[in-house]
């Protein structure tokens, strides 16, 4: 047993309270989760509970209900979060309901889906309330009976008293529990005696969303509501000059056409405000046909805009002025930009030994040059949200990742103290970092108050893919020396991007060669970045993997063992003090996927790739095979090696990576954004290529270490490697490394 304090930072971590109707009710500060299903057929929960965010309840009845503070985006946490509860609790698994908690900051100190960290972030508090909620119930229990409370055992949510016969289930003594203490301290269970954390566990809403059922901002609705749509300018670098609404206002069922600006010139936008097109033209209507018919007969004019300076004031680093730079770019401009940039020095990030002596001796050095381009973050469900604004609050409904961040933008711009601003999530049909950055939440508020109406705000696909917030454009140079024995004795990465560069600096392979060099660089841009599943991983991964290949290959090394000899350099005679990430675990999932696919003993498809990344406190390593019919490259294997911690649902652990791996492979091959005069020439799926069915793996086997560590991210760690094994594959397969995304446009073009 592990003995924990009930009481962690500045908030009393559990309160109890006597519920209206009866039972229990445990308030707790997590930090990250989200849940939402119904009760139990048979089971009914007490009709009144008190008003808490973030809370156990157990009913009189045994039900017990879990309400989520964070976000639910497809990461499965409705299924997990409770799953850790239940077991320190020691409840049937079958009695369990969920239940999504609205935005109250009063209570929880991380309300955002982002980071991979809702398991990490919130495995002790979980714990620890399940926990708690199960010695009051012993309490309770041991003084109806008038026994010792270490007499008391616990199962499947009943409790016994083993020398006297007696049971009675956790409901009939809630309310007496409810009374007493919260206990100062706690006994955690041994990992050993997990008997729901690590097995599978059904997606509690799986059934809601395989039958259609209303879960996501899309499907809200509410009588009297308006549906709104904006146009925004068509190219960064430009914006409103005026327009002629005569014939818009004139279709069937529009009520009006005006513009607005999203956010006040004085105001300091924080991360989550970035927006490309300050200023828009809303129309609504009374339905989204009629609305965006009459979008189409909307006259704009549109002019190019100066330089300008905004007030942003970031990640707590105080109110700065950021530039916006004028200008129509387009991505031939990119490129040249780049690649000039990438010519000269660049800014010192890191620095071990003498980098310049070793590549100066070296009698082998190879140089490689890797490049991304823009990427959209294409969630099925495009951006949407409703609001119903008025003099005295603002209430809304809709899909967002940051419900704790945008609360504040709202109440500055409406003028309404926070407690006056109502926002409830929805489940998320897709985000992958966009939604984020909540614009768009800002939008419908405003219109809806324009209106003096509840308003629907949806963007189009086209307005989703034009609008803004892309995963950077990446340029990335490395260098390696050898000497004459092949030892890598110089490493130089030199890595840029616009506007943002990629570099991890203190990655491997930092801290596992003498002589290293990390430099970065950036371009400006107007055209608006944001994080995009596996933020600069995504395309760190990619390129340090491919390289790394290409330089065991040059010094005649097998490259699976090539960089388990840099982690055991790393693990036994470190460089440096800054290395972040574990040699050992990063080795240790290099050495599963090698047994689990069979590279060594020479089974399977010869054309494989090898890679493998750290990153979210997670690491995974991939192999994958491919085979080439009719010259095209056919996906046969992935497999998967994953070092999480501690798996809490295995069904959405392999469900996620499966996603990860697929998300990658399909951005790797096909994902290109590219822009023309400031204008993307993308606007839609007919032009954004997507990955299809057809062209995802034919099998993927996953695997996960087995240890005791806490449990760390995995929504995005599957995500980045794939890629660099796809391209390391490839060249197996082909004869031609890959250095340029997408890697179809290099020799061929798939149907």
């Amino acid at each position: 047993m592990t003995i924990v304090k009930t009481k962690f930072n500045r908030r009393s971590f559990l309160k109890s309270s006597v519920l209206a109707g009866g039972g229990m009710l445990i308030g707790f500060n997590w930090l990250a989760a989200s849940c939402s299903t119904n009760a139990p057929k048979g089971l009914t929960i007490p009709d009144e509970w008190f008003e808490i965010n973030g809370y156990l309840k157990i009913g009189e009845n045994g039900v017990v209900t879990i309400m989520s503070p964070n976000p639910e985006i497809g990461q499965n946490v409705k299924t997990s979060m409770p799953m850790i509860v239940a077991e320190e609790l020691d409840v049937d698994w079958k009695n369990v309901i969920v239940e999504q908690a609205p935005l109250n900051t009063d209570i929880f100190d991380r309300q955002l889906a982002g980071g991979s960290d809702s398991i990490r972030q919130s495995w002790n508090a979980l714990r620890v309330a399940g926990a708690s909620a199960c010695k009051m119930l012993k309490e309770a229990a041991a003084q109806k009976w008038d026994v010792p409370v270490e007499e008391i055992t616990t199962e499947l949510g009943v409790l016994f008293h083993q020398n006297s016969g007696k049971k009675i289930g956790y409901g009939e003594v809630a309310s007496a529990a409810a009374v007493l203490p919260v206990p100062e301290e706690v006994e955690l269970k041994d990992l050993t005696d997990f008997k729901i954390i690590g097995t599978s566990k059904k997606n509690v809403d799986g059934f809601k969303i395989a039958t259609g059922q209303p879960l996501f901002g899309l499907d809200y609705k509410k009588e009297g509501m308006l549906i709104a749509m904006i146009a925004h300018p068509p190219a960064f670098g430009m914006k409103l000059k005026s327009f002629d609404a005569t014939e818009a206002k004139a279709m069937p069922g529009i009520l009006d056409v005006f513009s607005f600006k999203t956010y006040t010139e004085d105001y300091a936008l924080q991360w989550s405000d970035t927006s490309s097109f300050p200023e828009l033209v809303a129309i609504v209507g009374q339905s989204t046909w009629e609305v965006m018919n009459a979008k189409l007969m909307l006259t704009v004019e549109w002019e190019p805009f100066a330089d300008y300076e905004m007030n942003a004031a970031g990640w707590g680093a105080g109110v700065q002025k950021v530039t916006v730079p004028a200008g129509l770019e387009s991505t031939s401009g990119h490129n040249a930009k780049m690649a000039a940039a990438a010519a000269k020095p660049g800014r010192t990030e890191r620095k071990d030994g003498k980098p310049e002596e070793a590549f100066k001796k070296a009698a082998k050095v190879i140089e490689r040059a890797y490049t991304a381009p823009f990427l959209a973050h294409s969630p099925m469900e495009p951006m949407n949200f409703f609001a119903d604004v008025t003099d005295d609050e603002a209430v809304l409904v809709g899909p967002i990742q940051s419900p704790e961040y945008m609360e504040k933008t709202l109440s500055a711009r409406l003028g309404l103290p926070l407690e006056k601003i109502d926002i409830q999530m929805t489940r998320m049909g897709g985000g992958f970092g966009r939604r984020l950055y909540g614009h768009f939440m800002v939008e419908a508020a405003l219109i809806s108050r324009t209106m003096k109406a509840p308003v629907k705000l949806i963007y189009s696909r086209e307005d989703e893919m034009t609008f803004g917030i892309y995963r950077p454009a990446y340029h990335a140079l490395y260098r390696a020396a050898l000497d004459a024995d092949n030892n890598l004795i110089g490493f130089h990465v030199k890595m840029g991007g616009i506007p943002e560069h990629a570099l991890h600096a203190n990655r491997f392979p930092a801290g596992a060669v003498d002589n290293y060099l990390a430099e970065s660089w950036t371009i400006e841009s107007n055209i608006s970045v944001g994080a995009m599943r596996a933020p600069g991983s995504n395309f760190n991964a990619v390129a340090e993997q491919s390289f790394l290949d290409e330089v065991a290959e040059a010094a005649g090394k097998d490259p699976i063992q090539f960089r388990l000899d840099l982690l055991n350099r790393a693990m036994e005679k470190p460089v440096g003090e800054n290395n972040d990430y574990d040699a050992a675990r990063y080795a240790g999932v290099l050495e599963l996927v090698r047994e689990k696919s069979g590279w060594d003993t020479g089974s399977g498809n010869k054309n494989r790739g090898v890679s493998a990344y750290f990153c979210h406190h997670s690491y995974v390593a991939n192999v994958l095979d491919i085979e080439l019919e009719n010259g095209e490259p056919v996906i046969q294997k992935v497999y998967a090696a994953i070092d999480c911690g501690i798996v809490v649902n295995k069904d959405a652990a392999v469900n996620m990576t499966e996603g990860g791996i697929i998300d990658g492979i399909g951005q790797s091959m096909y994902g290109q954004l590219t822009f023309t005069d400031g204008q993307p020439d993308q606007n839609n799926f007919d032009a954004y290529r997507l990955i299809r069915h057809t062209e995802a793996p034919k099998s993927i086997e996953v695997h996960f270490v087995d240890n005791d560590i806490h449990p760390t991210g995995l929504g995005e760690p599957p995500y980045p490697p794939v890629m660099a094994a796809l391209a390391n594959a490839l060249y197996k397969a082909t004869g031609e490394r890959y250095y340029h995304q997408p890697f179809i446009k290099n020799t061929f073009e798939l149907s």
